[in-house]
């Protein structure tokens, strides 16, 4: 093992091109990094969307890619759209009660709010 992984200065740091972890450029690691906290919660937006309702799925403890996977299930289980931005997940209509279900049969706790 070689490198330095972590900084005083800096904090971690990328093993691969040694920029902090916050401002790395890698494409490795930002495909592998964990976006949500674990604490998810689903919610209904109308904000920006000219009165249509959207179910907001945050705080999923996933990597991008897998962030992707999970909506497509969802949209094909639904028949909706839906899309991943910003590390979290929109669901087009207000499914609240299916998506938390859904979840949960897939091991995640997940909660209305």
């Amino acid at each position: 093992m070689s490198g330095i992984v972590y900084s005083t200065e800096k904090g971690r740091l990328c093993p691969d091109c040694g920029e902090p972890v916050d401002s790395c450029r890698c494409e490795t690691h930002r495909k592998s990094q964990v976006l949500g906290s674990g604490k998810v919660r689903v919610r209904r937006e109308v904000k920006k969307r000219g009165g249509k309702s959207v179910s907001v799925i945050n705080g999923l403890a996933m990597n991008e890619q897998s962030l992707k996977e999970c909506c497509r299930e969802i949209k094909q289980k639904l028949g909706v759209g839906g899309a991943v931005k910003g590390g979290n997940i929109e669901i087009q209509g207000e499914h609240i009660s299916y998506i938390i279900e859904h979840l949960k049969k897939k091991g995640i706790d997940a909660k209305k709010g």
